[in-house]
Protein backbone atom coordinates (compact mmCIF):
# COMPACT_ATOMS: atom_id res chain seq x y z
CA UNK A 1 0.00 0.00 0.00
CA UNK A 2 0.97 3.92 -0.85
CA UNK A 3 2.05 5.91 1.94
CA UNK A 4 -0.30 8.92 1.87
CA UNK A 5 1.99 12.74 1.02
CA UNK A 6 -0.67 14.23 3.58
CA UNK A 7 -1.47 12.91 7.26
CA UNK A 8 -3.86 14.72 10.17
CA UNK A 9 -2.57 16.10 12.89
CA UNK A 10 -3.51 17.81 15.96
CA UNK A 11 -2.05 21.49 16.13
CA UNK A 12 -2.59 24.65 17.99
CA UNK A 13 -2.02 27.92 16.91
CA UNK A 14 -1.96 29.71 20.51
CA UNK A 15 -1.70 28.77 24.22
CA UNK A 16 -4.69 28.04 25.73
CA UNK A 17 -8.22 25.85 26.90
CA UNK A 18 -8.47 22.57 24.93
CA UNK A 19 -10.31 24.45 22.23
CA UNK A 20 -7.39 26.04 20.38
CA UNK A 21 -6.70 22.24 19.34
CA UNK A 22 -7.24 21.79 16.06
CA UNK A 23 -7.35 18.77 13.84
CA UNK A 24 -5.88 19.12 10.28
CA UNK A 25 -4.20 17.78 6.94
CA UNK A 26 -0.27 18.40 6.66
CA UNK A 27 2.28 17.18 4.51
CA UNK A 28 3.72 13.95 5.90
CA UNK A 29 7.29 13.96 7.18
CA UNK A 30 10.23 12.01 5.08
CA UNK A 31 12.69 9.90 7.53
CA UNK A 32 16.37 11.44 7.18
CA UNK A 33 19.15 9.81 8.06
CA UNK A 34 19.04 7.34 11.07
CA UNK A 35 15.52 8.00 11.40
CA UNK A 36 12.40 6.14 10.97
CA UNK A 37 9.22 7.23 9.92
CA UNK A 38 6.68 5.48 11.91
CA UNK A 39 2.47 4.96 11.29
CA UNK A 40 1.21 5.95 14.71
CA UNK A 41 -1.03 3.51 15.75
CA UNK A 42 -1.89 4.81 19.56
CA UNK A 43 -0.29 7.56 22.16
CA UNK A 44 -0.71 8.67 24.80
CA UNK A 45 -1.87 11.60 26.56
CA UNK A 46 0.45 12.71 30.06
CA UNK A 47 -0.07 15.84 31.80
CA UNK A 48 3.01 17.71 30.24
CA UNK A 49 0.79 17.88 27.09
CA UNK A 50 -2.23 19.60 29.07
CA UNK A 51 0.18 21.86 30.57
CA UNK A 52 2.07 22.51 27.60
CA UNK A 53 -1.30 23.42 25.50
CA UNK A 54 -2.10 25.95 28.70
CA UNK A 55 1.30 27.99 29.09
CA UNK A 56 4.83 28.50 28.09
CA UNK A 57 6.85 26.18 29.84
CA UNK A 58 9.76 24.07 27.66
CA UNK A 59 8.70 24.26 24.27
CA UNK A 60 8.75 26.79 21.28
CA UNK A 61 6.17 29.06 20.56
CA UNK A 62 2.78 28.00 19.08
CA UNK A 63 2.34 26.45 16.25
CA UNK A 64 2.94 23.13 17.13
CA UNK A 65 1.71 19.63 18.32
CA UNK A 66 2.19 17.92 21.18
CA UNK A 67 2.53 14.42 22.25
CA UNK A 68 5.56 12.82 22.92
CA UNK A 69 4.42 8.47 23.11
CA UNK A 70 4.20 6.47 20.05
CA UNK A 71 3.01 2.91 19.52
CA UNK A 72 2.97 1.89 15.79
CA UNK A 73 4.53 0.62 12.93
CA UNK A 74 7.27 1.43 11.00
CA UNK A 75 6.90 2.60 7.78
CA UNK A 76 10.04 3.65 6.27
CA UNK A 77 13.50 3.91 7.40
CA UNK A 78 16.47 6.83 6.90
CA UNK A 79 19.49 5.85 5.32
CA UNK A 80 21.91 4.05 8.10
CA UNK A 81 19.03 2.47 9.92
CA UNK A 82 19.56 -1.32 10.56
CA UNK A 83 17.63 -1.79 13.29
CA UNK A 84 14.37 -1.64 12.12
CA UNK A 85 12.84 -2.19 8.57
CA UNK A 86 9.28 -1.30 7.54
CA UNK A 87 6.57 -3.47 9.33
CA UNK A 88 8.15 -3.70 12.25
CA UNK A 89 5.85 -2.73 15.44
CA UNK A 90 7.59 -0.45 17.67
CA UNK A 91 6.98 1.74 20.90
CA UNK A 92 9.08 4.95 21.99
CA UNK A 93 9.39 8.37 23.43
CA UNK A 94 10.10 11.17 21.14
CA UNK A 95 12.98 13.21 22.76
CA UNK A 96 11.36 14.96 25.94
CA UNK A 97 11.14 17.93 25.74
CA UNK A 98 11.94 19.01 22.42
CA UNK A 99 10.55 16.14 20.08
CA UNK A 100 7.55 16.33 20.65
CA UNK A 101 4.46 15.82 17.65
CA UNK A 102 3.44 12.26 18.08
CA UNK A 103 -0.38 13.20 18.03
CA UNK A 104 -0.19 12.79 14.22
CA UNK A 105 -0.70 10.22 11.83
CA UNK A 106 2.57 9.87 10.74
CA UNK A 107 6.24 10.42 13.41
CA UNK A 108 9.80 10.28 11.62
CA UNK A 109 12.46 10.45 14.85
CA UNK A 110 15.90 9.25 15.23
CA UNK A 111 15.58 5.39 15.52
CA UNK A 112 17.36 4.89 18.77
CA UNK A 113 14.05 6.52 20.17
CA UNK A 114 11.85 3.27 19.75
CA UNK A 115 12.33 -0.34 20.41
CA UNK A 116 10.50 -3.26 19.66
CA UNK A 117 6.37 -2.96 21.21
CA UNK A 118 5.69 -5.74 23.57
CA UNK A 119 3.97 -8.53 22.02
CA UNK A 120 1.46 -9.24 24.80
CA UNK A 121 -0.37 -5.78 24.42
CA UNK A 122 -1.65 -3.91 22.36
CA UNK A 123 -1.15 -0.63 20.65
CA UNK A 124 -3.25 1.48 22.66
CA UNK A 125 -1.95 -0.15 25.77
CA UNK A 126 1.71 0.28 23.97
CA UNK A 127 1.02 3.60 23.41
CA UNK A 128 0.38 4.53 27.13
CA UNK A 129 3.73 3.64 28.12
CA UNK A 130 6.61 4.47 27.15
CA UNK A 131 6.54 8.30 28.92
CA UNK A 132 5.32 7.05 32.28
CA UNK A 133 7.52 4.01 32.39
CA UNK A 134 11.06 5.93 31.07
CA UNK A 135 10.06 8.36 34.13
CA UNK A 136 9.38 5.78 36.94
CA UNK A 137 12.17 3.48 35.42
CA UNK A 138 14.58 6.32 36.01
CA UNK A 139 13.05 7.37 38.99
CA UNK A 140 13.64 3.91 40.68
CA UNK A 141 15.75 1.96 39.24
CA UNK A 142 18.36 4.27 37.73
CA UNK A 143 18.67 7.17 40.54
CA UNK A 144 17.27 4.76 43.65
CA UNK A 145 18.51 1.89 42.67
CA UNK A 146 15.60 0.19 45.04
CA UNK A 147 16.51 -3.32 45.75
CA UNK A 148 14.12 -6.26 47.45
CA UNK A 149 12.33 -5.09 50.64
CA UNK A 150 13.15 -1.94 50.26
CA UNK A 151 9.82 0.27 51.51
CA UNK A 152 8.89 2.61 48.53
CA UNK A 153 6.41 5.47 48.45
CA UNK A 154 4.78 6.77 45.62
CA UNK A 155 2.72 9.81 45.38
CA UNK A 156 -0.63 9.67 43.78
CA UNK A 157 -0.06 6.02 43.03
CA UNK A 158 -3.12 5.80 40.61
CA UNK A 159 -1.83 8.55 38.12
CA UNK A 160 -0.22 7.66 34.71
CA UNK A 161 3.38 7.88 36.59
CA UNK A 162 1.77 6.78 39.79
CA UNK A 163 0.18 2.73 38.60
CA UNK A 164 3.42 1.70 36.37
CA UNK A 165 6.01 3.19 39.41
CA UNK A 166 3.93 0.93 41.68
CA UNK A 167 4.47 -2.18 39.37
CA UNK A 168 8.07 -1.63 39.03
CA UNK A 169 9.00 -1.27 42.17
CA UNK A 170 6.95 -4.32 43.49
CA UNK A 171 8.96 -6.22 40.38
CA UNK A 172 12.08 -4.53 42.39
CA UNK A 173 10.50 -6.83 44.83
CA UNK A 174 9.75 -3.57 46.99
CA UNK A 175 7.86 -2.86 49.97
CA UNK A 176 4.92 0.28 48.30
CA UNK A 177 3.05 2.71 50.06
CA UNK A 178 0.55 4.41 47.82
CA UNK A 179 -1.25 7.40 48.30
CA UNK A 180 -4.39 8.34 46.06
CA UNK A 181 -7.95 8.97 47.31
CA UNK A 182 -9.75 5.84 49.21
CA UNK A 183 -11.55 5.24 46.22
CA UNK A 184 -8.89 4.08 43.97
CA UNK A 185 -7.31 2.47 47.30
CA UNK A 186 -8.91 -1.17 45.91
CA UNK A 187 -7.35 -0.51 42.23
CA UNK A 188 -3.88 0.09 44.01
CA UNK A 189 -4.40 -3.01 45.65
CA UNK A 190 -4.88 -5.22 42.40
CA UNK A 191 -1.62 -3.44 41.25
CA UNK A 192 0.21 -4.93 44.17
CA UNK A 193 0.38 -1.90 46.71
CA UNK A 194 1.19 -3.65 50.07
CA UNK A 195 -0.41 -0.22 52.14
CA UNK A 196 -2.49 2.78 50.68
CA UNK A 197 -2.69 6.20 52.50
CA UNK A 198 -6.18 8.54 52.15
CA UNK A 199 -4.36 11.74 51.07
CA UNK A 200 -7.76 13.66 51.64
CA UNK A 201 -7.90 12.48 55.72
CA UNK A 202 -4.47 11.14 56.62
CA UNK A 203 -0.67 12.83 56.58
CA UNK A 204 1.55 10.48 55.22
CA UNK A 205 4.37 11.97 57.37
CA UNK A 206 2.24 11.01 59.87
CA UNK A 207 1.46 7.30 59.06
CA UNK A 208 5.02 5.61 57.51
CA UNK A 209 8.10 6.45 58.19
CA UNK A 210 11.50 4.37 57.38
CA UNK A 211 10.97 4.88 53.97
CA UNK A 212 13.94 3.57 51.30
CA UNK A 213 12.93 5.51 48.35
CA UNK A 214 9.88 8.14 47.77
CA UNK A 215 9.41 9.10 44.41
CA UNK A 216 6.88 12.75 44.43
CA UNK A 217 5.42 12.72 41.23
CA UNK A 218 3.63 16.09 42.56
CA UNK A 219 6.37 18.68 43.13
CA UNK A 220 5.37 21.53 45.57
CA UNK A 221 5.71 20.98 49.44
CA UNK A 222 5.00 17.11 48.76
CA UNK A 223 8.85 16.41 48.12
CA UNK A 224 10.01 18.86 51.17
CA UNK A 225 7.71 16.87 53.51
CA UNK A 226 8.46 13.82 52.09
CA UNK A 227 12.29 13.92 52.88
CA UNK A 228 11.00 13.59 56.69
CA UNK A 229 10.07 9.93 55.97
CA UNK A 230 12.66 8.58 54.65
CA UNK A 231 15.39 6.75 56.88
CA UNK A 232 19.10 7.36 56.74
CA UNK A 233 20.21 7.40 53.62
CA UNK A 234 17.21 7.12 51.59
CA UNK A 235 16.35 9.53 48.73
CA UNK A 236 12.78 11.71 46.84
CA UNK A 237 13.27 11.66 43.55
CA UNK A 238 10.98 14.08 42.35
CA UNK A 239 9.78 14.42 38.99
CA UNK A 240 8.53 18.00 38.73
CA UNK A 241 12.21 19.38 37.83
CA UNK A 242 11.45 22.88 39.13
CA UNK A 243 11.30 24.30 42.95
CA UNK A 244 12.56 25.93 45.85
CA UNK A 245 16.53 25.15 46.87
CA UNK A 246 14.86 24.35 50.17
CA UNK A 247 14.37 20.87 48.99
CA UNK A 248 18.36 20.27 48.80
CA UNK A 249 18.97 21.75 51.68
CA UNK A 250 17.03 20.21 53.86
CA UNK A 251 17.94 16.70 52.37
CA UNK A 252 21.64 17.77 53.61
CA UNK A 253 20.64 18.31 56.86
CA UNK A 254 18.63 15.38 57.50
CA UNK A 255 21.28 13.01 55.77
CA UNK A 256 19.16 11.98 52.85
CA UNK A 257 19.55 12.39 49.38
CA UNK A 258 16.96 14.88 46.89
CA UNK A 259 16.88 14.38 43.02
CA UNK A 260 14.58 16.54 40.37
CA UNK A 261 14.79 14.89 37.16
CA UNK A 262 13.31 15.22 33.71
CA UNK A 263 12.66 11.67 31.80
CA UNK A 264 15.33 11.32 28.90
CA UNK A 265 14.71 8.45 26.14
CA UNK A 266 16.52 4.98 26.14
CA UNK A 267 16.01 2.40 24.15
CA UNK A 268 17.64 -0.15 26.50
CA UNK A 269 15.17 1.32 29.14
CA UNK A 270 12.36 0.59 26.81
CA UNK A 271 13.59 -2.97 25.91
CA UNK A 272 13.76 -4.08 29.98
CA UNK A 273 10.05 -2.29 30.39
CA UNK A 274 8.86 -4.34 27.87
CA UNK A 275 10.71 -7.85 29.11
CA UNK A 276 8.72 -6.88 32.08
CA UNK A 277 5.12 -6.18 30.40
CA UNK A 278 5.43 -9.34 28.59
CA UNK A 279 6.85 -11.45 31.47
CA UNK A 280 3.25 -10.18 32.86
CA UNK A 281 4.82 -8.13 35.40
CA UNK A 282 3.24 -4.70 34.02
CA UNK A 283 -0.13 -3.68 32.69
CA UNK A 284 -0.76 -0.14 32.13
CA UNK A 285 -4.54 0.68 32.66
CA UNK A 286 -6.36 2.59 29.98
CA UNK A 287 -8.75 5.09 31.63
CA UNK A 288 -10.22 6.11 28.34
CA UNK A 289 -9.17 6.73 24.73
CA UNK A 290 -9.87 9.15 22.00
CA UNK A 291 -9.96 8.80 18.24
CA UNK A 292 -7.44 11.96 16.82
CA UNK A 293 -10.27 14.00 16.08
CA UNK A 294 -11.91 14.19 19.57
CA UNK A 295 -8.28 15.26 21.36
CA UNK A 296 -9.97 18.16 22.42
CA UNK A 297 -12.37 16.23 24.62
CA UNK A 298 -9.09 13.91 25.94
CA UNK A 299 -7.35 16.92 27.19
CA UNK A 300 -10.75 17.78 29.22
CA UNK A 301 -10.74 14.96 30.79
CA UNK A 302 -7.11 14.31 31.29
CA UNK A 303 -7.40 17.84 33.28
CA UNK A 304 -9.88 16.96 35.90
CA UNK A 305 -7.04 14.38 37.64
CA UNK A 306 -9.62 12.28 38.31
CA UNK A 307 -8.92 8.96 36.19
CA UNK A 308 -7.13 5.85 36.77
CA UNK A 309 -4.35 5.39 34.53
CA UNK A 310 -3.68 6.74 31.10
CA UNK A 311 -6.00 9.11 28.53
CA UNK A 312 -4.66 7.12 24.96
CA UNK A 313 -5.30 9.18 21.79
CA UNK A 314 -6.17 6.24 18.71
CA UNK A 315 -4.54 7.18 15.49
CA UNK A 316 -6.15 4.00 13.17
CA UNK A 317 -9.77 2.17 13.93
Amino acid sequence: MTTPATMRTSIQHALGAPEVLEVVEVARPEPKPNEVLVRVHAAGLNPTDFKHRAAKRFVEDPPFTLGWDVSGVVEAVGVGVARFQPGDEVFGMLTYPTGHGSHADYVAAPARLFARKPASIDHAQAGALPLVSLTAWQALVEYADVQPGQRVLVHAAAGGVGHVAVQIAKARGAYVIGTSSAAKHEYLRELGADEVIDYQTQDFTEVTQDIDVVLDTLGGETGLRSLRTLRAGGIVVSIVPMGSDDFYREADELGVRAVRMLVDSSRAQLTAIADLVDAGNLRPTIAATFPLEQIADAHRLAETGRTAGKIVITMTP
